[in-house]
């Protein structure tokens, strides 16, 4: 056949998911088909369009649009289009409908090796047959990969890709199951316990802590998204559960480790509830770390910060009240003033050597107390699981008996918290004593703090020093212009350091003070083997 005569032709191909794309020759594959039919035919195959990861149900492709295009432009040439396989066109009689319309309109004519295209009842009725088998096999396909999801993750799998902060790895008889994937995993535990333990007292801290980190995903404009923040502090996958509300699969155990305990993740989504995530305050930085602790002595409202520019243009830092109705509104103290005023005072807090031993006595008491409470309350733990299965059972008949819609509601609201407390018993009595730290391993970070919280101050990062304003000051601190700070109101701790150091104290027999007279009648003992 002359080229000059020689039918031209097009080729479609499309596969439709990301894998296809990526690690299979679906694409390919077809295309070779195509060329091998058009040989056949004596077509001349003037261009090929692809759409990838295209869902054959989906009309609007970016290939399709190209080639309908290109038909049109060159409509009196009559040119064929070659397809694979009719399920190529389209996944669903409506979108194989549609599509063939189109093709039509464009001056293409449709053509596969696998099936003969023709305007006949007989051949339109295959087609159509055809094209709903191919809709069926996409539906089922979809079914029986969702239905293949939700046993997976039935059985305590994500059956999902990963999240950050997880990776798949392949395990034996397991499949593949999330595992921590560091740094990002340390770097989100440490932040989702922060933000239970009120380290961080806002979402919007978590997400500074997060931005300090390189490894940490960040947008374009290298910064953390606080949606990105919400969406990690209220993912139960990283306290090692799993749950599905659209798949009707309640909370439960997964087969992957979390990166935190349940119960931590409870302290969360409670502090989620009762404090709305607080907007982001860009001059809340390193350059006024005192911003919203220091009140004025005045009308005892915290006092705002900001930069005033001279004549000369240079920036000057300055902490000024802004109250309505303020004798000190909008009179400016300049920054050095005021933190130099709180070095002095922070100074003053640290506590002598002799002290800080006695307090060492004290902690190891009460720890050992607590340890002893610890055993105790574990040993109680299999009596409360029996409890709450029998209370579930009895709210269980209740539902069954019950016929207003608000009654089964609320027994079942009340089932799911129950069963939540389980989850939380469970994860204390599965805690192994021996991975906990000892005393002297734990306390030597407190005091470390103790020790000194001035150098912290001085030295550490800005979250650092946010977080020494929460452990030694309990309220804000009232600077007065002419006098500098007032008494300030310090923690539980550093309060009974201050009242040691001003009294006189001296050691007691362990055995505790003779039996006192109480108010209410009768007599009670003191244990405690240090007084003043």
């Amino acid at each position: 056949m002359n080229s000059n005569t020689q039918q031209k032709a097009v080729i479609y191909v499309r596969v439709s998911s990301l894998g296809q794309v990526t690690k299979g020759h679906g694409a390919e594959s077809q295309a070779v088909r195509c060329a091998e039919y058009a040989k056949h035919k004596g077509y001349e195959i003037v261009r090929i369009f692809e759409d990838k990861a295209v869902s054959g149900s989906v009309i609007d492709r970016p290939g399709m649009k190209q080639m309908l295009s290109y038909l049109r432009d060159h409509s009196g040439d009559n040119i064929r289009v070659i397809i694979d396989d009719i399920s190529r066109l389209a996944r669903g009689l409506e979108a194989h409908l549609a599509l063939r319309a189109a093709l039509n309109e464009a001056g293409g004519v449709l053509e596969s090796p696998s099936l003969e295209f023709g305007e006949g009842s007989d051949e339109q009725l295959i087609e159509h047959l055809l094209a709903t088998v191919s809709e069926h096999q996409r539906t089922k396909n979809a079914e029986q990969t969702r239905n293949r999801m939700r046993a997976r993750m039935t059985s305590g799998y994500w059956p999902f890709g990963p999240v950050t902060g997880f990776k798949m790895e392949n395990k034996a008889g397991q499949g593949k199951v999330l595992v921590r994937d560091e740094p990002l995993a340390s770097i989100i535990q440490e932040g989702l316990e922060g933000f239970a333990s009120g380290r961080f007292q806002t979402q919007v801290e978590v997400k500074r802590f997060f931005e300090g980190f390189d490894a940490f995903p960040k947008a374009q404009d290298g910064t953390v998204r606080i949606q990105f923040v919400t969406n990690i502090l209220e993912r139960v996958l990283y306290a090692g559960m799993i749950e599905s509300k659209d798949w009707n699969i309640p909370i439960q155990p997964a087969r992957h480790e979390g990166l935190i305990s349940f119960e931590t993740y409870t302290a969360i989504q409670d502090r989620i509830a009762g404090r709305k995530c607080a907007p982001y305050r860009p001059d809340l930085r390193e350059d006024f770390p005192l911003r919203g602790v220091v009140a004025c002595a005045c009308c005892s409202k915290p006092m705002t910060a900001c930069y005033s520019k001279s004549k000369t243009g240079k920036r000057h830092p300055y902490y000024v009240c802004y109250q309505k109705g303020c004798e000190m509104k909008r009179k400016s103290i300049r920054r050095a003033d005021i933190e130099g005023a709180f070095d002095d005072l922070l100074q003053k807090l640290i506590p002598g050597q002799p002290f800080l031993k006695l307090v060492t006595a004290m902690f190891k008491d009460a720890w050992d107390l607590q340890a002893a409470k610890a055993k105790q309350a574990l040993r109680e733990i299999d009596g409360q699981l029996d409890a709450i299965d029998v209370e579930v059972s009895k709210l269980v008949d209740r539902i069954v008996s019950a016929s207003q819609p608000r009654v089964i509601d609320a027994y079942e609201q009340k089932i799911e918290k129950l069963e939540r407390d389980k989850l939380i018993l469970r994860e204390k009595a599965a805690s192994q004593p021996s991975k906990r730290r000892s005393f002297d391993e734990t306390f030597e970070l407190c005091l470390k703090f103790l020790t000194n919280p001035y150098k912290i101050w001085r030295n550490g990062p800005f979250e650092a020093k946010r977080m020494v304003l929460r452990m030694v000051f309990s309220k804000p601190i009232a600077y007065c212009r002419e006098n500098g700070f007032r008494t300030p109101e310090t923690t539980s701790v550093f309060g009974v350091l201050q009242r040691l150091q001003h009294e006189t104290c001296k050691m007691v027999h362990p055995r505790g003070f003779e039996p006192l007279t109480s108010a209410f009648g009768g007599q009670r003992s003191i244990q405690l083997s240090y007084g003043c």
